[in-house]
């Protein structure tokens, strides 16, 4: 490089390239790739410092809350190039996002590549990459802001200092490899509280009429409202125990009887217009997207989980196609009010677009990050159909979405008029009124581009847009038809992503730029598996959560989490001093509590690991979450009830597959006698004389042979099975029961319809297939990972487990003529292709491997988790996954540390920011 030039350093290589085409020959743009060094682990700490002040978090918490960061090992090679660029840099634009990740990836550069003091440093930043917007940002460049930087760098540590805090104690008392974090265990416990809710909800049965009827030759439904004078009870009457609530009170319960008694008597009667209303509707359009708006309606319409949506949005921003994707604010500047007003205008009509623009505000006080909400970038629109030929699948979907959504922002109300009327029917000494609603649009208004998503209810008016025909007060209408339908109330929903990132902007828990994060990692920590869109708590999670408020409630109190984030804006408007507030909230010094974290966790007394991973279902059943899953377990009782004493309890496993909600007493009790029950008799082994039976175990299900008991006396030979192949060892000693054979049922077979020619089958296992020249066996069996062929102590894996009754000697000799390949034989036909991987540039596709299904561009491998299908998995979906595969890099091995490293330098804790 040389003389005269400038270099811009970006996140991003897609970034770098799209400003790249925007600057000229004397501008160099590279990427940093996100962050170049974060705190290390203490395990990965150099040795003379695991035993020092920041051997415990990589934090010195007893000198002002001094981080120590090194250079991420991925990330060397990067800052060599970069260190390499600046020797020759007239000027260094650190052009990195602008909230706060992006701040303090700034600062992180800074203190790294160590510039000349001479060299002026400039700190750039623009919320769209469009040319004018990148030359606009080279004209107002401004300093680091170390009050964003303060903020990122305590979230940081508060993440820092809670996870290594708890997770031991979750550890000890729970299980290995658990976490616990500031966000995502709050997250967690919204979770596991609604499936609380769910689990103590009591359905109630009611019935309701609906009538048919018509004015002239027009009909409409209406719905009974009131039966002699009292209020029909309805769906949102019934309180989650099963009883009216208290405004519900004095209104009548149908049931099916009463409600056929009373059709029967109204039948024929005609119906009287008591109560006629129509007034103005009007409907206003959405503003335009957040983060957090964009991730519920990406997951509404587009199906789209929030942290895909989140790397499309990322890429459509890197390409010049939307504007900042993480923001709270849902203002528009004016210049794309102007160009959404003129598109509005030229698509739809002058008559679309109100008098004057449309001004929206956020509810949120925090106004830390990006100024403007997400909109197609540029101050005049490209419309999807102008980038149909440039994006393609969820990108083009994504951008459209936001295209319609902030044109429809600057539209002209949707306008109409709303209809009720109420009918009574009097006959046989019974009465009773219908009810019936309807709007009719009358101007589409903004409804012509776009039309806000909603998530799912559990009480929906179907009767919105319902058109009723023209009638009048004391007009009588035929009454066509009368049907009564029964009803049962249905448990609080589920969370699914969309709405449980609004829960969390609702009760001020995290920011736009931690959402997807926090919802994918509560489900990659196993806490929340995907069922369809709904979010199920797993049995862990319950404990975890249980831990956690009974011993830390503080940390996961919603109040409090939202406070710290409260805390954290006023930090990064240069409102409170970072060493201060985490003095405060790890030992509780001040705001946050006479108990801060530290105190809490070293006062934390004993706790009953046995009582905390145990959940009463009922009748003496308790749930247990233990090291290998989930059980049910019944203590041993008379028939009076008592408990007997030194008797085993009884247990179960639990299915992943049953969700919390649906562990009710009875399925608890079926699982149990499904464990208790001694198996289904297959017949009589006719070699040994031994009962065969089919069981569901742990594993799965098996078959096995029911060894009897040894004689008291014997003359040292083995019983039953003994002297078969499949028999007793040898040396059992005189009287000793010889171990039972046992095999796991195929994958093609059923237990309920397993016989016994299957099980002699399968307990012939190994088979001898034949034997070499040189005396050599060749078996066929089943193993961990499938079928296969043993010579010796060579093998080599079957296609199917059919072949390991069928082969015959010659094919098992051409099989192992073959060279031996790793793995299950001969590489199988991808499961499903997926299209080619942006940063790889390699095909993506899924295969069936030895641990199961995954996914693979042929040098990073994502295995698919517990609950997700081949069928479930987009394209995006898969690089997502393979680019957090990446961002992890591979997996670290313990170093031994063979000499001794230097105290870290003073450069290696924070500094000031320098001038411009």
């Amino acid at each position: 490089m040389t003389g005269g030039r400038h270099l811009v350093i970006v996140e991003s290589p897609a970034k770098a390239r799209t400003i790249g085409r925007y600057l000229g020959d004397d501008y160099v743009v590279q990427a940093s790739v996100g962050h170049i060094r974060d705190i290390p682990v203490p395990r990965d700490l150099p040795a003379e410092m695991k035993k020092g002040p920041f051997g415990k978090f990589g934090v010195d918490t007893e000198n002002g809350f001094e981080p120590y960061y090194v250079v991420s090992p991925d990330k060397k090679k990067t800052v060599a190039e970069l260190k390499k660029a600046l020797k020759d840099a007239d000027t260094l634009y650190l052009a990195t996002d602008e909230d706060r990740e992006g701040e303090a990836i700034a600062w992180h550069l800074l203190e790294t590549l160590k510039p000349k003091k001479t060299l002026p440093v400039k700190r750039m930043v623009f919320h769209e990459i469009t040319k004018d917007a990148i030359l606009d940002a080279l004209q107002s460049t401004r300093d680091i802001d170390s009050h964003l930087v303060d903020a990122q760098e305590t979230r940081r540590i508060l993440d820092r200092l809670v996870g290594f805090e708890l997770s031991p104690v979750l550890w000890r008392k729970i299980g290995p490899s658990l976490s616990a974090g500031r966000v995502q265990s709050v997250a967690t416990r919204l979770v596991v509280e609604r499936e609380r809710e769910r689990m103590a909800f009591v359905a109630a049965d009611y019935w309701d009429v609906t009538g048919t009827f018509a004015a002239d030759s027009s009909a409409f439904s209406a719905k009974i409202s009131t039966v002699d004078g009292s209020r029909v009870a309805s769906g949102s009457d019934f309180a989650d125990d099963g009883t009216l609530t208290a405004r519900a009170k004095s209104a009548t319960v149908l049931t099916e009887q009463s409600s056929r008694e009373l059709v029967q008597a109204l039948e024929g009667a005609q119906a009287r217009v008591t109560k006629l209303e129509s007034k103005p509707h009007t409907r206003r359009p959405a503003p335009p997207f957040t983060t957090s708006s964009l991730q519920q309606e990406a997951s509404r319409k587009l199906r789209l989980g929030a942290r895909q949506a989140m790397r499309v949005a990322q890429s459509l921003y890197e390409n010049g196609y939307i504007t900042y994707m993480r923001t709270d604010s849902v203002a528009l500047s004016k210049e794309a009010i102007a160009a959404s007003r003129a598109q509005a205008s030229e698509l739809y009509g002058s008559e679309y677009v109100p008098d004057k623009p449309r001004a929206y505000r956020s509810k949120s006080q925090n106004a830390q990050e990006a100024h403007e909400a997400i909109r197609p970038a540029g101050d005049r629109f490209r419309t999807p159909a102008q980038v149909a030929g440039q994006l393609s699948g969820d990108e083009f979907r994504l951008y459209e979405l936001i295209w319609k959504r902030t044109v429809a922002s600057q539209m002209a109300d949707a306008k109409g008029t709303t209809s009720t009327v109420e009918l009574a029917l009097e006959q046989n000494g019974r009465a009773a009124t219908f009810r019936a609603a309807g709007t009719v649009i009358t101007f589409r208004g903004f409804l012509a581009a776009y039309e806000e998503g909603r998530d799912a209810s559990r009480y929906s008016d179907d009767s919105e847009d319902k058109r009723l025909p023209q009638m009048t007060e004391g007009q009588h209408l035929q009454t066509r038809e009368l049907l009564c339908d029964g009803h049962t109330t249905t448990p609080p929903p589920r969370y699914t992503e969309a709405s449980l990132v609004r829960a969390l902007e609702e009760r001020g828990i995290g920011r736009p730029s931690t959402y997807a994060s926090t919802v994918a990692t509560i489900q990659d920590r196993g806490y929340v598996l995907r069922r369809g869109t709904a979010l199920v708590p797993s049995w862990t999670a319950f404990a975890v959560v249980r831990l956690l408020e009974e011993h830390f409630g503080t940390f996961v109190d919603y109040d409090f989490t939202a406070h710290m984030e409260q805390q954290l804006d006023r930090m990064a408007r240069g409102e409170l001093g970072r060493a201060d507030y985490l003095q405060d909230f790890y030992r509780g010094d001040g705001s946050t509590g006479p108990i801060g974290l530290k105190p809490m966790v070293d006062d934390l007394g004993d706790i009953d690991a046995r009582e905390i991973n145990s959940i009463p279902i009922g009748e003496g059943i308790t749930l247990r979450v233990g090291r290998y899953g989930a059980y049910v377990e019944r203590i041993a009782r008379d028939e009076d009830g008592k408990e007997i004493e030194g008797a085993d309890p009884q247990r179960a496993s639990v299915p992943e597959d049953i969700a919390p909600d649906e562990l009710t007493v009875a399925k608890a009790q079926e699982l149990l006698e499904r464990q208790k029950d001694d198996g289904r008799v297959l017949g009589i082994d006719p070699g040994t004389g031994h009962e065969l039976i089919a069981k569901d175990g742990r594993y799965g299900p098996y078959v096995t042979e029911v060894i009897p008991d040894p004689e008291p006396e014997g003359d040292g030979s083995a019983t039953g099975a003994a002297g078969t192949k499949a028999g007793a060892k040898k040396g059992t000693k005189k009287g000793a029961k010889p171990k039972p054979r046992t095999s796991s049922l195929l994958k093609s077979m059923d237990l309920a319809t397993v016989t016994l020619e299957d099980a002699l089958k399968l307990l012939s296992l190994p088979r001898v297939v034949g034997t070499t020249e040189d005396g050599t066996e060749i078996t066929a069996q089943n193993g961990r990972y499938g079928p296969y062929l043993k010579k010796g102590t060579d093998s080599r894996s079957l296609e199917t487990e059919e072949q390991m009754f069928t082969i015959t000697m010659e094919e098992a000799e051409k099989l192992y003529a073959q060279p031996k390949t790793r793995g299950r034989a001969a590489a199988k036909p991808p499961l499903k292709e997926l299209g080619t991987d942006p940063t790889s540039g390699k095909p993506i596709v899924i295969k069936d491997g030895r641990f199961g299904a995954y996914i693979t561009d042929g040098t990073t491998n994502v295995s698919l988790r517990s609950g997700e299908t081949v069928e479930s998995i987009t394209e995006q979906i898969a690089v997502d996954k393979l680019a957090e595969k990446r961002a992890k890099g591979p997996a670290k091995k313990p170093a031994r540390r063979t000499t001794t490293r230097k105290a870290p330098a003073k450069s290696a804790t924070k500094k000031a920011a320098p001038k411009k």
